[in-house]
């Protein structure tokens, strides 16, 4: 059995942010020899809180930490052309490079795409970008909230009448990872068939938009657009408060209407006059008022349990602590734990698909700075001892 479904496959990520250290850890999680080089001050990624014991430190980043398993590091400076000269030595034994620098900067250096397929015509190079590595805003600056607001997902979230909303987290740079992830893979099958290289361009703002293909198509199609909920009328289908927290339900499944109210134990939801979904709609702020008395004093675990038995489309909101102890993920490993030199053990997010023949290893947690530079430049490039201690001082390691 294989180590990895990508076991042979060796990586250089030279990207700083979440997208391209994402991209990166996905080749890497599957077996890809991934070496993650950072300037000689840090990726940046490593200033990005939360902190472990709110210790700003270079190797506390909790970003950091999970973005980065199962990844070796070395540091190098590529504003010196030494250090560039070495870049290409390794992308010279390398099948791909991640990177997420703002188009032509790398090109700038002698080190974009053309130079590099230059010195190995099979490199792929994946570059991760706000808009793409062309069109009028493809050298503008972006952040996790303006791909949101450019991709349109914005507009059509929160309510109507107040200002729209952002989703949570940085799922616009996972999804930019998890994209640029895929289309790595891709390249890697036709590199494989025929030995050539390719040049991925993706752009994060379309990696969200593509989200929202089917909502784009209505304003071609037919004129339409679609719309934020209403601001009441529109709790069923929309998360509503209990006493514990919060749950979400839907009509379909395998419940009938009669099912869903029995579960909510709400006898006024079989009244005709929410017979149907048109006439739920029309008379909806007096159906929220039914669920919502019905359910304000049940614990949301019973109402799951009750909804399941039901066949209902239900689902609780998990708290963190939750989602931290949720059954089902603990069922499926979804968590492991990784003895980090500096943070000590520490329980993270890891295995995020199955593979039945080739599954998942934790092989190493996140590298410390510099870790591999000893490996990379003297066991991998020839340096002696003494000449790595001479590259550490001149700043180009």
């Amino acid at each position: 059995m294989l180590t990895g479904a990508l076991s042979g496959v060796k990586v250089l990520d030279l990207s700083e942010d979440i997208a391209g250290s994402f991209c990166a850890r996905l080749l890497a999680d599957y077996g890809a020899d991934v070496l993650k080089i950072e300037p000689v001050g840090g990726a940046a990624l490593r200033t990005m809180g939360p902190f472990a014991q709110d210790d700003p430190h270079t190797e506390k980043s909790l970003f950091f930490l999970v973005l980065n398993l199962n990844k070796k590091a070395s540091t190098l400076n590529l504003n010196v052309e030494l250090g560039r000269e070495i870049l290409k030595r390794l992308v010279a034994k390398v099948d791909v490079v991640v990177e997420s620098y703002r188009p032509g900067y790398l090109s700038s250096l002698g080190l974009g795409y053309a130079e590099l397929s230059a010195v190995n015509p099979s490199i792929i190079m994946t570059s991760i970008t706000p808009f793409g590595q062309d069109g009028p805003y493809s050298q503008f600056r972006g952040e996790e909230i303006v791909n949101y607001a450019m991709s349109m997902i914005m507009s059509i979230s929160g309510i109507q009448g107040r200002e729209p909303l952002k989703h949570g987290g940085f799922q616009a740079q996972y999804e930019g990872g998890l994209f640029a992830a895929g289309a790595t893979s891709m390249a890697l099958f036709r590199q494989g068939l025929n030995g050539s290289g390719d040049h991925i361009d993706v752009s994060i703002t379309e990696c969200v938009a593509s989200t929202m293909m089917a909502t784009q198509t209505i304003y071609p199609f037919m004129g339409g657009v679609q719309t934020r909920r209403r601001s009441e009328g529109s709790m069923f289908e929309n998360p509503m408060p209990c006493k514990d927290g919060w749950i979400i339900s839907q009509a379909g499944g395998g419940a009938t209407w009669e099912d869903i109210s029995e579960v909510f134990r709400a006898p006024g939801l079989l009244e005709p006059r929410f017979a149907n979904s048109a006439e739920r709609s029309l008379n909806g702020p007096e159906m929220d008022q039914i669920i919502l008395d019905a359910i304000k004093d049940r614990s949301k675990w019973d109402l799951f349990a009750e909804a399941a038995k039901a066949r209902m489309l239900f689902g609780l909101v998990q708290t963190p602590k939750e989602l931290a102890e949720c059954p089902q993920l603990e069922s499926r490993e979804f968590y492991r734990e990784t003895d980090h030199p500096v943070l000590g053990n520490i329980r993270v997010p890891a295995e995020l698909f199955k593979f039945s023949e080739t599954p998942y290893q934790l092989r190493m947690s996140a590298p410390t700075l510099g870790q591999n530079n000893n490996e990379i430049y003297v066991d991998g490039l020839g340096y002696t001892p003494q000449e790595a201690i001479q590259l550490r001082q001149l700043d180009i390691i």
